[in-house]
């Protein structure tokens, strides 16, 4: 019997050899050492092989012979990148490259470009510091809600208080994505251990306020993940957010006063962080908008958005250090943020303004974090 079951599995892995079951593994993606990357996939029978890296590429491949199918780039800039292939028409995955990363429900193939060793957002040797998933008791919601804590290097072994820096994400994602799409962790390592940083805290939560945690994560069970929540923008998520400074205060080393404390985020993310600073002017010296999503939903639901012009007039003479503003010339905001800018210029309300190409996409928004994060606390 055992003579058959063993014959049974030389004629099956005879037969799926033939399929290209035990054919020779494709290295993709190869990264050479002067940053060009080539990307190579196995498609028998495809008439068009395309590949989709995040919203900057969008190319077809070669056929190379071998049902492979391969493309070369030389000009990437060191960064994080997620990318698929499109086969006739269908999204495909690179089975070859076993990283991958989630926005929202799409699945997709990463990889991180550093051919000189100089990209923030890669790995480097350098002292890291410690990321936390904690959960906190929010009164106003009446709910544990799940978010995320980075501690700086030598924060265990010392009694320093340290400044903290609130970093919130955009529609869709939730307290996991600056972690994993925006690199925030591997920014803030190298920064601080090339003294363009100083050591922080950072704070980043879950913008959501109608789900617990991240997909999957939570008592909720296998909640799907989705680009709209309920009470996305309408006040809920600014009015609770106290409850997070509270927590992290009273359960780190943290210097609880306005001058130690900095607000930003991205989309989403920057208009609460747009509307946290407006009404709590006493709490926040610092302020950054990534592409923020100003004027995007009905404000007329909740007294936090109301008369934002005079509590904006009311937060600037109370001297914020740093008001930042960043967007693409690309996306889709740009001209919400223009007339945003004209507002406070109208009003001679002093900002620090950085505008750069592409979209409203991670590029960016990695880019703006590595700037406005050297600017803090000094």
């Amino acid at each position: 019997m055992k003579r058959y079951f063993f014959f049974l599995f030389v004629l099956t892995a005879l037969s799926l050899s033939g399929q290209g079951f035990f054919s020779p593994p494709v290295d993709s993606p190869e990264i050479s050492k002067d940053g060009a990357v080539t990307f190579k996939v196995k498609a028998a029978g495809a008439d068009t092989v395309r590949l989709i890296i995040d919203t900057r590429v969008d190319t077809l491949m070669k056929h190379t012979g071998n049902e492979t199918w391969s493309i070369t780039l030389r000009d990437l800039e060191p960064d994080l990148y997620m990318y698929y292939y499109m086969v006739d028409g269908m999204k495909v995955l690179d089975n070859e490259n076993a990283h991958t990363l989630r926005d929202v429900k799409s699945v997709m193939n990463t990889f991180v470009l550093d051919p000189k060793g100089d990209c923030p957002m890669a790995v480097h040797n350098v002292p890291h510091g410690e990321v936390r998933a904690v959960w906190y008791d929010s009164p106003t919601l009446n709910k544990q809600r799940r978010m995320m804590i980075y501690l700086p290097p030598g924060y265990e072994q010392g009694h320093q208080r340290y400044p903290v820096f609130y970093l919130l994400h955009g529609s869709g994602g939730d307290e996991t994505v600056w972690l994993e799409q925006g690199r925030a962790a591997q920014v803030f390592d190298n920064l601080i251990a090339e003294g363009k940083a100083e050591p922080m805290i950072v704070v980043m939560p879950n913008g959501n306020v109608d789900e617990q945690a991240a997909s999957n994560m939570s008592a909720e069970g296998n909640v799907q993940p989705t680009f709209a929540h309920k009470n996305w923008m309408d006040g809920t998520f600014e009015q609770s957010f106290n409850d997070i400074v509270t927590w992290v205060d009273k359960n780190y080393r943290t210097r609880d006063s306005k001058r130690y404390r900095a607000i930003a985020g991205l989309s989403m993310g920057g208009y609460h962080s747009l509307y946290i600073s407006a009404n709590q002017p006493a709490d926040f010296a610092y302020v950054g908008l990534f592409s923020a999503a100003i004027g995007r939903m009905d404000q007329g639901k909740c007294t936090i958005y109301d008369d934002l012009e005079g509590k904006l007039v009311t937060q600037f003479k109370q001297h914020p250090r740093l008001y930042w503003i960043g967007i693409g010339t690309d996306d889709f905001l740009y001209k919400d943020n223009t007339a945003f800018r004209q507002m406070l210029d109208q009003n001679r309300l002093r900002y620090t303004y950085h505008e750069s190409g592409a979209g409203h996409e991670w590029a960016n928004w990695r880019d703006y974090l590595v700037i406005f994060t050297q600017l803090l606390f000094k």
